[in-house]
């Protein structure tokens, strides 16, 4: 059996957790800061957790 690709698209955008979830960036943080609190500017620079529905497609694209 081969091995799986894994999608490169996904691994430079994704990271696994220790207990299996994947980890992204949070959208919308890139420009028209002005127009965002400070509050929201903090919060977007951590990362966000892969929501429940996206994580076995997630898994499917980053198998290793």
């Amino acid at each position: 059996m081969p091995k799986i690709k894994t999608r490169r698209a996904a691994a430079k955008r994704l990271r696994r957790t220790g207990s299996g979830k994947f980890r992204s960036h949070h959208a919308f943080a890139r420009h028209i800061a002005t127009s965002k609190s400070t509050k929201r500017k903090r919060g977007l620079r951590k990362a966000a957790t892969i929501d429940k529905a996206d994580q076995k497609r997630c898994a499917k694209m980053m198998p290793y």
